[in-house]
This record gives C-alpha cells, structure tokens and sequence, in this order.
C-alpha cells in the first residue's frame, strides 16, 4: 500500500502518531528522563548533527548520549510548524521548526530571561514496527547557535 491509496483515518492517525513522537522527545530531553529518548527510535535508529559532524546510532549508544546530558541543565525546546508527511501505511517523514532555550549551572528558582542558544529544524523518518511508530532518522539543522551559558548559583541573572 502506498501513501496514495492509504485511508484518510489512516493518514490521519499515522501523522498525529509521528507528531507525538516529536513532542515526546523534547518533552523527554526538557521534563522527563533524556535517556528514554532512546525508546523512540527504532532499534537503529539514528541522530545526526552534519554541521557537528555528529552521527549516534542505535538504542545504547543514543541511551548513553543523551542520558549524559549534564544534572544540572535547565533547558525548553520549542517545537512548532510540525509537518508530517505520509510516505506509505509504514513511513513517513516531517519537518519541526525549533528553539532551545538552555543553561547549566542551574539548582532552583526563576532564571531571568535569555535568547535562545539554537534555532533551526529537525528532519525527520518514521517507521511503524509491530503497530508502533518510531523515529528511524532525526537530523538536525542549526540556522542560529551559540554557546550554552553556566549559572554561577541559584537564580543567577
């Protein structure tokens, strides 16, 4: 079956499907355990950085990635213009537009407002294994980046 011939609830269901995997891994990386970010991906899944030359692959080596993450990281990514486009009743593919706002050095309380430290997108494939849709390529495309500053203690201006 290919994305021609698909039914339209199937469409449907598939993008929101893709769509909540895309939400589910910020939301992981910034709320949530950023190691299970590796549960997302197929088993080979991969996340690819061209511009850092980055390229991790596989559920361990994206589980030690992103669970090394630093403890005290305070970040929140924004993710809009989500599109999802249908390839097959088992792929897909979208584009995610980003911003990652994030310092380190963070232990409690507000922290004043800063520009963010990224902006760009992420392309990504999808693949439903045994019912399930996962990630199978995330890549990411900075347009703006800079440095992510550490807080000298608690609410640090």
């Amino acid at each position: 079956m290919n994305a021609e011939t698909l039914d339209p609830m199937e469409r449907l269901l598939a993008e929101r499907a893709c769509e909540r995997l895309v939400v589910e891994f910020v939301h992981r990386l910034d709320l949530g355990d950023p190691g299970s970010v590796a549960d997302l991906f197929t088993p080979d899944g991969t996340w690819e950085w061209p511009a850092g030359g980055r390229s991790i692959a596989g559920h361990e080596a994206l589980r030690s990635y992103f669970g090394n993450r630093p403890a005290d990281r305070l970040s929140r990514r924004i993710c809009t213009n989500v599109l999802v486009t249908v390839t097959s009743a088992d792929t897909a593919a979208a584009t995610t537009y980003f911003t990652t706002y994030r310092v380190d050095g963070y232990s409690e309380g507000l922290v004043p407002p800063r520009p963010p430290v990224q902006v760009g997108h992420y392309e990504d494939t999808f693949r439903k294994v045994d019912d399930t849709w996962l990630l199978t390529t995330r890549t990411l495309f900075l347009s703006f980046a800079g440095p992510t500053e550490r807080l000298d203690g608690p609410g640090q201006s």
